[in-house]
């Protein structure tokens, strides 16, 4: 991780001002979720987000001199089959920071309803939608989602090669 790189990157989109702000859509599921976990566990711990109706996304940003996300136009969104959370990998060089390399096709599958590039992208996917319909409130989600991806990080760094194979005998096999 580049240090030299984030606080330049920031300096371009903020100037001195921190926390950041960042904005999108409101109803936030898989990248919306992802790219927050990101900033604030990599970039700005205490980032702000901003969840608001699709068609208010710029006025926003510019109001609250707040960078746009995840929406067609801001400087960080999709672009061909890649999403806004390998968007900011790039932008940040974070793309060798530990455990992200592995997060990015799970993400992105997720994202793009592309289960067939990562195995975990299914489950993200279902998780993601459960918690979705578990809270209204978009800072709520976050609250959760950023739980959700610091185990799904902890798993890419800590426990990815560990197996759970516990099967108990049936009743009456028992020896």
């Amino acid at each position: 991780m580049n240090q030299t790189v984030i606080d330049r990157t920031l300096t371009g989109f903020f100037g001195e001002t921190r926390p950041t702000r960042w904005v999108t859509r409101e109803r936030p599921k898989i990248d919306r979720i992802a790219c927050p976990w990101l900033i604030r566990r990599f970039v700005d711990p205490q980032a702000e987000f901003l969840y608001v109706p699709t068609a208010d996304v710029f006025a926003v940003a510019e109001r609250e001199k707040a960078v746009a996300y995840d929406i067609p136009g801001a400087p960080f969104s999709h672009v061909g089959e890649l999403c806004s959370f390998d968007a900011f990998l790039r932008v940040f060089d974070l793309e060798d920071a530990p455990g992200l390399s592995i997060l990015a096709p799970i993400i992105r599958g997720a994202d793009t309803d592309r289960h067939d590039v990562a195995p975990e992208a299914a489950g993200l996917h279902a998780l993601a939608l459960g918690m979705t319909s578990l809270f209204d409130d978009d800072q709520a989600l976050l609250a959760q989602g950023l739980i959700a991806y610091d185990a799904l990080h902890a798993w890419a760094t800590k426990a990815r090669g560990e197996r759970h194979s516990w099967n108990p005998q049936p009743e009456g096999k028992r020896p």
